[in-house]
C-alpha cells in the first residue's frame, strides 16, 4: 500500500484581541472627528450674508405716500354723467397692485388716485374727438392715425405727455381718463387695470366709435 499524506490548508494566525480593540477604538474616534472638520470647511466656505451688500429700500418697497390729498379738478356734471360716474368710482378697487388709494382735493364721486406719485382716475372728462383729416393739428382732437389700445373690452387712446402718459376711453358714453406717471414701466398695463370697472358701469357708445376701437 502507498500511503498518501492528505495536507490541510493554511489556518491564518489568530488575531489578538488587544489589537482588535485598539482598532475599533481608532475607528470610533476618526468618523466624529471627520465629521467635524468637515463642517467647519462647510461653514468656511459658505459666503457670510453680512458681507452682502444692502438691497436698496427703494427698489423693493414702494414710495412713501403723502397724507394730503391729490389735486384734481372735478367740473360740474350733467345729470346722467354724474350717476355713470358715481357708479364707476364706487366699484373701484381701494387697492391697485400694490398701491393704496389716496384721498382727492375734489369730486371723489367722479375723481380717484392711487399710490405716489399718483396715478389717476377721472371720469366725465370732455369726449375725445377724432381729427378730420391727417392734417388737422393743435385742436386737441385724436390723430387719424393713432393706434387705438384695446384692452379687455376697453377702447383706449394713449396720449404721451412729458411727465405721464394720458389714457382717455373712445369707445363709451361718460369718456373715463386714467393718468400714469412716466415713473411706472408699461404704463397701459396699468390704465387696464381699470378696464373692468368701466366695462361693469360705462356703456358702450351705440355710434361714432373710430374704427380703431373695433
Amino acid at each position: 500500500m502507498v500511503d498518501v499524506e492528505t495536507r490541510t490548508g493554511q489556518q491564518p494566525p489568530a488575531k489578538d484581541p488587544a489589537v482588535r480593540s485598539a482598532a475599533l477604538w481608532a475607528t470610533v474616534v476618526a468618523v466624529p472627528v471627520a465629521l467635524l472638520v468637515g463642517l467647519l470647511i462647510f461653514f468656511q466656505v459658505l459666503p457670510s450674508g453680512e458681507d452682502e451688500p444692502a438691497a436698496s429700500a427703494t427698489a423693493t418697497q414702494p414710495a412713501t405716500v403723502p397724507s394730503t390729498p391729490v389735486q384734481m379738478a372735478a367740473p360740474k356734471l350733467a345729470a346722467q354723467p354724474a350717476q355713470v360716474c358715481l357708479a364707476v368710482t364706487s366699484q373701484l378697487p381701494v387697492k391697485v397692485r400694490d398701491l393704496e388709494a389716496r384721498k382727492v382735493s375734489a369730486g371723489p364721486e367722479q375723481n380717484a388716485a392711487y399710490g405716489e406719485p399718483p396715478i389717476t382716475v377721472a371720469c366725465g372728462v370732455a369726449q375725445p374727438r377724432t381729427c378730420k383729416s391727417l392734417d388737422e393739428t393743435g385742436s386737441g382732437c385724436v390723430p387719424m392715425d393713432s393706434e387705438l389700445l384695446n384692452m379687455n373690452r376697453v377702447c383706449w387712446y394713449a396720449a404721451q405727455q412729458p411727465a405721464a402718459t394720458v389714457f382717455t376711453t373712445m369707445d363709451r358714453e361718460v369718456p373715463v381718463q386714467v393718468t400714469v406717471p412716466k415713473q411706472y414701466e408699461q404704463a397701459a398695463q396699468w390704465a387696464n387695470e381699470f378696464s373692468d370697472v368701466v366695462v361693469k358701469t360705462d356703456k358702450s357708445l351705440s355710434k361714432g366709435v373710430p374704427s380703431g376701437c373695433v
